[in-house]
């Protein structure tokens, strides 16, 4: 799952509403987000069917073009304010609402037009580095925090004999702290009783656990171009104009447009009207033209691919279709470096426990238990479970 994170009125709302295309309460007034939303989000795998002479049939997701889409979920959880680690706005409810995400999309004014509460102030007015390095604080004392309040449990484990390893991994099992990330901690650190700085490990922690994708949202409004030229090449951001996806994917809903999220054109499908013209013809001129795309599309697909390192795999038996006779109806995502029993773990345990070998569906070749995957593989599970 992927978090959307930002201060009050940066745009998380419309952003989450133009990725999910769910019906949420977008305004300018701070903490429009009250309670989290959880919506589903897509990001572009090409699809295989061309390359096996069929049309899938999608049991989730959905085609367009040349791309399967596939769901990923998206929460957008209670506007951020600085001191949000000591209750201040919603603060402890957001931070709590984190814990379900992999990774952080940190939605943030590029056109510096609101303060640190969200509050309009005028295009230029705030420096948006601000909003940038006021999310990595809060989220680093709400690790340091989160330390604090279980050391001495942390401590009365190790004296009854437990390893540190496995003391952070349990203690610490909320911000998904493995034994790969104890044994780094350790290796880092020291010991528990050698920490010398506690917010020292909180932020090696929060950096381990927490990747965050800067959304450099309001790219088409005035300053935030020279903002993003600015602080690029400091931080991941991708320049991205949320409102204009959200207007080109419902004009695709009303049937005016055909588009394709992600893509940097749009054909027109009927008759419109001189508004709807000039609205159009804004988007096309002030952002596709100028990032080839709203931005949206592409902040996500960077997090799930990039920065989580996930892969897209296909599961395509000898008849490519499944007993309810859709073809090719899945697309799974799975971390880089998963072996083809990971994949079977992923559809069932029950066929992951008999699998046998798998069978790469474009060349026939056997594939062995532990045969590391590839992006857009289509494998075969030969399983002795029925």
């Amino acid at each position: 799952m992927l978090g959307l994170v930002g201060k009050p009125s940066a745009g998380k709302s419309t952003f989450f509403a133009a990725a999910t295309m769910a019906p949420v309460e977008i305004s300018d007034r701070p903490f429009t987000t009250i309670e989290p939303n959880v919506g589903t989000a897509y990001v572009r795998v090409e699809d295989i069917g061309k390359e096996f002479g069929v049309v899938p049939t999608p049991r989730t997701g959905f085609l367009a073009g040349k791309w399967r889409f596939v769901p990923v979920k998206l929460i957008d959880v209670a506007g951020l304010i600085p001191g949000a680690h000591e209750g201040k706005g919603l603060g402890n409810q957001f931070l709590n609402d984190l814990n379900q995400a992999e990774a952080l999309i940190h939605v943030v004014d590029m056109s510096g037009s609101t303060d640190e509460e969200g509050n309009f102030i005028g295009y230029g007015k705030h420096d948006p580095e601000k909003d940038i390095l006021f999310l990595e604080e809060e989220l680093n004392h709400w690790y340091k925090n989160v330390i604090e309040r279980n050391m001495d449990k942390m401590k009365r484990l190790k004296r009854s004999g437990r390893s540190d390893e496995d003391i952070l991994v349990e203690m610490l099992s909320s911000f998904r702290v493995d034994n790969t990330i104890a044994e780094e901690v350790i290796e880092k650190f020291g010991t528990m009783e050698e920490w010398q700085d506690i917010f020292k490990v909180a932020v090696f922690l929060r950096e381990k656990t927490k990747k965050i994708v800067i959304a450099g949202n309001k790219i088409d409004l005035p300053h935030a171009q020279e903002n993003y030229d600015r602080l690029k090449e400091k931080y991941d951001i991708i320049p991205c104009s949320a409102e204009a996806e959200l207007a080109l994917k419902r004009a695709a809903k009303a049937g005016l447009i055909d588009y394709i999220p992600g893509e940097a054109t749009f054909k027109e499908k009927t008759t419109l009207n001189e508004q709807q013209k000039a609205a159009l013809s804004k988007i096309e001129t002030n952002v596709l033209d100028k990032l080839g795309g709203t931005g949206v599309q592409k902040v996500i697909e960077h997090a799930v691919f990039n920065i989580l390192n996930y892969i897209a795999v296909f599961p395509a038996g000898s008849k490519l279709e499944d007993s309810q006779g859709r073809i090719l109806p899945d697309c799974f995502l799975l971390k880089d470096g998963s072996t083809l029993y990971d994949f079977a773990m992923k559809i069932h345990s029950d066929i992951a426990k008999a699998l046998l070998y798998g069978m790469d569906a474009r060349t026939r070749r056997r594939l062995a238990k532990d045969y590391v995957l590839h992006h857009r593989d289509a494998v075969e599970l030969v399983s002795a479970a029925k």
